[in-house]
C-alpha cells in the first residue's frame, strides 16, 4: 500500500499536477472576498452620504441622508427633520449647507427630501430594488449614529414584514442612522434605515432594525420631484 502511494505522487510530480483536496481549487483561487467588497461598497456609497442636523425646540434632531440627485436633492427620514425651522446639511467634504425642505411623506413611510445649494455636482447613490430582497442577504449599513460620522456596519436582511412594508436587518442601527442607506452586497439601496425595536427602553441597538423598502422612496422621490420643478417654474 505504502508503495502504490508514493508511487502515485511520483506520477503526479513528474506530469506535472499539483495533489490537493477538491475543495482547494474554491479556497484559493475563486473564494468570494468579502471584506474587499464590502470595502469597495463603502469607499464608493460614503461620497454621497450626508449628516443632517434639525434644530428642534427640545434640541438637536440628528440624522442621515442619501444624494439622490447631483443638484443637492437628499432623501432622508421624515421624523429628523419634522417641525424643525431650520436644516444643517453637511456633505462628506465637510462643507456645511443650509438644508430647504422640499416634500415630506406620511408618517408610516417616514420620508422627506430636503435639497442643499451646493453650488457643484453631488455624488449620487445607487437606488436598487426592493422587491429582489431576500431573506438572509448580506447589507450594509451606513450613517452618522450618536455623530459618528459615516459609520458602516454589517448584517444580514433578517425579515420582511409584508404587512407593515418594513425590510428587517440585524445591521447595527442607532439614533442618527434614520434616514440612512440599508445596501446590498452589490452597492445598491435597498431601504432606508427608520427604526429600532427596544422593549426595555434601551436607545441602542439590540439587533432588531427597521428599514423602509427603497420602492417605496423611490415613488415618493418621483412626486416629489416632479412637484418641485413644476413649483420651480411657477416662480
Amino acid at each position: 500500500m505504502r508503495k502504490f502511494v508514493v508511487t502515485l505522487l511520483a506520477g503526479l510530480v513528474i506530469t506535472g499536477h499539483v495533489y490537493c483536496p477538491a475543495y482547494c481549487g474554491i479556497l484559493d483561487v475563486n473564494r468570494y472576498d468579502e471584506d474587499a467588497t464590502i470595502t469597495e461598497i463603502y469607499e464608493k456609497s460614503s461620497p454621497s452620504i450626508v449628516l443632517i442636523e434639525a434644530d428642534l425646540p427640545d434640541g438637536v434632531s440628528t440624522g442621515t441622508g442619501c444624494v439622490i440627485d447631483s443638484r443637492g436633492y437628499i432623501l432622508t427620514s421624515s421624523h429628523v427633520i419634522t417641525g424643525a425651522p431650520s436644516v444643517q446639511v453637511t456633505i462628506s467634504t465637510g462643507e456645511v449647507f443650509k438644508g430647504d425642505i422640499v416634500s415630506v411623506m406620511g408618517k408610516d413611510n417616514d420620508l422627506a427630501i430636503i435639497k442643499i445649494n451646493a453650488k457643484k455636482t453631488l455624488p449620487v447613490i445607487s437606488l436598487g430594488d426592493s422587491e429582489k430582497v431576500k431573506v438572509g442577504q448580506r447589507v450594509l449599513a451606513i450613517g452618522n449614529p450618536f455623530g459618528f460620522s459615516n459609520t458602516l456596519t454589517t448584517g444580514i436582511v433578517s425579515r420582511i414584514d409584508y404587512k407593515k412594508n418594513k425590510i428587517q436587518t440585524d445591521a447595527a442601527i442607532n439614533p442618527g442612522n434614520s434616514g440612512g442607506p440599508i445596501i446590498n452586497i452589490h452597492g445598491e439601496v435597498i431601504g432606508i434605515s427608520q427604526s429600532i425595536y427596544n422593549p426595555d427602553n434601551n436607545i441602542s441597538n439590540i439587533g432588531i432594525g427597521f428599514a423602509v423598502p427603497i420602492n417605496e422612496a423611490k415613488n415618493f422621490i418621483k412626486l416629489a420631484m416632479s412637484n418641485a420643478k413644476i413649483s420651480k417654474s411657477d416662480n
